[in-house]
């Protein structure tokens, strides 16, 4: 396995400088070769799993089939959705018809903004390295991409392997902690990066940090968003609720609500943070979660008892010491779990009930595998609670009745709105994905619009115009992307309580036939492997005769128009 070497300071203007190059060479302006770097980068992960395996392994103690499900099948599903898709989504774009423009030809063309900055954070070091990188490419940028120095195995093996598949004029890697970071950001070099994203994981793990701008270390905080020539997309955690609505039914609501909070270590953007519950539920609630947690960890049950195993790990000392605290100052009380070891930051998954509002687990987001029980009066009691502190990421309401369902969307402002589900909307394709106020700005979806310029364009006339008979204001209108800039889009599933039936794989124990079942419903199949870079784009002869045809057609209908237009002269 590869050692990481973080990069010399004095090589980061260099490596801007060349991407700037590669850029402005203009071969990302052929879709073709767009989609040739995708489909390499697809065969970069794909020809890789074992060492992506391994090396999530090393980093986070994550079981293969976590990293197959969360990562793997994520990142490849994104390649080939951009793959597919960049040729529709590059395409120039007619706005409304209307007939005082028409003639001029209105157009918004989408062109690359230029050589991009992605920061990646470490709890799905490889994924959230892919996905903005895939939408980025898709869209015919450069790239320079930091991934997680608290990951060294991943961010080795993607400084290894991005050269060997990838155009190095237009993609690399920069490596480091907070030297780097700020170098690579700094508004004091030349490094004028048209896009700035970043996913931030926790305010308070002695890492580059940009939550909240608390906590932060080395003089990193929150984005520096005063700059205006720059554009920042990030997320951020604020405390995301789930609200347990009685009677809990459905086995899959609590392998789903179970599931969500202990995937990867509870180290999950959108893992929810702690359950409200009306107080006369509270102990069903328990019961419940106790069987699922003994059908997760068989191993915990039996006359030999053991804490769970494939459990995925605590990224480094400082967040394990800092999950170690809040649970060792709960008021609460330990139902199962709790089991440790500081040496291999190892922390159970753990469920403590009769936790308090202003308890120790309420103070911040947990981001570990720890689950508060928060009982209320009722769900109002709830809603006021989530309505008093800052809109969250997520949001996630467990019932079966749609009056309650909708109470509690209609009452609160989240990220993302989810019922009987959790952690899994950042991959449901076709939604948006991001929060609202102080949990995150912008949204991030593999669109082109976040990595292409947008612009309105009216070519020439082909004629000239007598400015006393014949003047029409020009005027583009930019409110439909006014519009988009100020409208939430809040994505929202509800599933289904069948839905454990067809994806009950995604839970302990991992077996191997879990494994297989995984790899068949959610592996990408990739096209023939590339055997080099596109050759120029030729036109085929029918589309030839085609095009031909239709100007000769433009130009016939053009004539006749000039002809009844006496203000127009040659």
């Amino acid at each position: 396995m590869s050692t990481l070497a973080y990069t010399p300071l004095e090589e980061i203007e260099k490596i801007r400088a060349e991407l700037q190059t590669g850029f402005n060479s203009g071969k990302t302006k052929s879709v073709a070769f767009r989609k040739y770097q995708l489909l390499q980068f697809a065969y970069l992960i794909q020809d890789n799993v074992k060492a992506f395996e391994d090396a999530l392994a090393s980093d986070l103690g994550r079981h293969a089939l976590e990293t197959n499900l969360l990562e793997i099948g994520a990142s490849l599903s994104e390649i080939m959705d951009a793959y597919k898709n960049v040729e529709s989504w590059a395409k120039p774009e007619k706005p409304a018809l209307t007939l005082t423009w028409m003639f001029m030809r209105p157009t918004v063309l989408k062109e690359p903004k230029g050589v991009v900055l992605i920061i990646s954070p470490f709890n799905y070091p490889l994924w959230l390295c892919v996905s903005p990188m895939c939408g980025a490419i898709a869209a015919g940028n450069a790239i320079v991409i930091k991934p997680s120095e608290s990951c060294p195995a991943i961010a080795a093996l993607l400084t290894e392997l991005i050269p060997k598949y990838l155009d190095p004029s237009l993609v690399r890697v920069v490596n480091g902690a907070i030297p780097e970071t700020t170098k690579v950001r700094s508004k004091h070099t030349t490094l004028a990066f048209k896009l700035l994203t970043f996913f931030s994981c926790l305010n308070s793990l002695g890492v580059i940090s940009f939550i909240r701008g608390t906590r932060a270390l080395g003089g990193l905080s929150q984005p520096p968003l005063h700059r205006p020539s720059r554009l920042y997309l990030w997320s951020s955690e604020e405390n995301r609720p789930s609200l347990w609505i009685p009677p809990p039914t459905c086995s899959s609501q609590r392998s789903a609500s179970f599931g969500g909070k202990f995937t990867n270590g509870g180290q999950t953007c959108v893992a929810p943070d702690y359950v409200l519950v009306p107080k006369e539920a509270q102990e069903p609630l328990i019961d419940a979660m106790k069987s699922v947690y003994t059908n997760f960890y068989p191993e915990t049950t039996g006359e030999s008892p053991t804490p769970p195993q494939n459990v995925t790990k605590l990224v480094h000392h400082g967040a394990f010491n800092r999950v170690n605290g809040l649970v060792q100052n709960t008021k609460g009380t330990i139902v199962v779990g709790g089991q440790n070891d500081e040496a291999t930051k190892y922390f159970a998954p753990t469920i403590v009930r009769d936790v308090q509002l202003n308890d120790s687990l309420m103070s911040e987001e947990i981001f570990g595998p720890v689950l508060p029980i928060v009982p209320v009066e009722n769900v109002d009691a709830g809603l006021a609670y989530v309505n008093s502190h800052d809109h969250p990421l997520a949001l996630y309401v467990f019932s079966q009745n749609e009056a309650y369902k909708n109470k509690v969307f209609n009452s609160t402002q989240s990220g993302s709105a989810v019922a009987n589900e959790t952690i899994v909307i950042p991959g449901v394709t076709g939604l948006p994905f991001g929060g609202i106020g102080p949990s995150g700005c912008k949204f991030f979806y593999l669109l082109l619009r976040f990595f292409s310029h947008a612009h309105s364009w009216i070519p020439h006339w082909q004629g000239k115009f007598r400015p006393n008979t014949f003047f029409v204001p020009i005027v583009i209108s930019l409110q439909q992307y006014g519009f988009d800039m100020f409208t939430h889009l809040r994505a929202s599933i509800d599933a289904p309580g069948w839905i454990d039936k067809v994806f009950n794989f995604r839970f302990p124990p991992y077996t191997t036939s879990n494994i297989a079942k995984m790899k068949a419903r959610l592996g990408a199949k990739l096209p023939p492997r590339p055997t080099g870079p596109p050759p120029g784009t030729v036109a085929s002869r029918g589309g030839k005769w085609f095009l031909l045809a239709f100007v000769v057609a433009i130009l016939g209908a053009l004539t006749k128009m000039k002809n009844r237009m006496p203000f127009v002269k040659e």
